[in-house]
């Protein structure tokens, strides 16, 4: 098996990334932690990356990739608990997939309940239902089934349009040829703009549901609207349309 390293992401207010590493640590032959400043959290034995301002999500993945050389690098939220032999599973799957860019395991809740982390790519009108207080009256949970793919719960490995950026396994070579995640990105959307440049360059997107992982999501910006959060998920998505003109035409 490949060896792999991984990145984790603490900013102030995230959970403390302690069981996240040590959940880690037996697994993966490279471990780091990205620092944004505000903060003192458990590092826990991994190589600690400190900031000196805040950088956004892709920009943590891409200092966490320059400074590791693994041929998979697991980008991962400081919410995650991986259990027992999801690295090994996941890295097994792309070594037998030499296009898999990105691969991602079955996530679950805490109390063990599956959590949907597959979707297909986003549509205008989805994500204005998505993204504004039509929430409250359209119920996209219930009406945008497709989106959420919720009536899909695959057992054997599926290919994906994308995948939660909670939690991705990415082969590095896809990684310099894609040029890395887009910096631009605060902090939504470089899941979303990863896979779709990997599916444009002809790299798969994985799910592979015999790895198992732990998310404890809060999900801030489906709960409340007009945050900072809001904001920053809006201007994701005008960064993905002026990028992506063609996606408009999927109303």
């Amino acid at each position: 098996m490949s060896s792999v390293a991984a990145i984790v992401i603490w900013t102030p207010g995230d959970p403390d990334p302690g069981p996240c590493l040590d959940s880690l640590a037996p697994q993966v032959d490279e471990l780091v932690i990205t620092v944004n400043p505000g903060g003192s959290p458990s590092t826990d034995g991994a190589r600690a990356i400190e900031n000196g301002r805040t950088l956004g999500f892709g920009a943590n993945i891409n200092r966490g990739v320059a400074a590791t050389s693994a041929p998979y690098v697991v980008a991962s939220n400081s919410d995650i608990e991986v259990t027992p032999g999801a690295i090994a599973t996941l890295a097994a799957f792309a070594d037998t997939h030499p296009r898999a860019g990105i691969v991602a395991p079955q996530l679950r809740y805490p109390d063990g309940r599956w959590q949907p982390s597959r979707r297909s790519f986003p549509t205008v009108g989805g994500t204005v239902v998505r993204r504004t207080p039509l929430r409250r009256v359209l119920h996209p949970e219930r009406t945008q089934r497709r989106h959420y793919l919720l009536d899909e719960r695959p057992t054997e490995p599926t290919q994906s349009d994308w995948l939660l950026g909670a939690f991705l396994m990415l082969r590095r070579e896809m990684l310099g040829e894609l040029g890395g995640l887009d910096e631009g990105y605060r902090l939504y959307g470089d899941d979303i703009d990863i896979a779709y440049r990997a599916g444009k360059a002809g790299w798969e997107r994985w799910y592979v549901p015999d790895a198992v992982v732990v998310h404890h999501h809060q999900a801030v910006t489906d709960r409340r609207f007009l945050t900072r959060r809001t904001l920053w998920h809006w201007r994701s998505i005008a960064r993905f349309v002026r990028k992506h003109p063609e996606r408009l035409k999927a109303l």
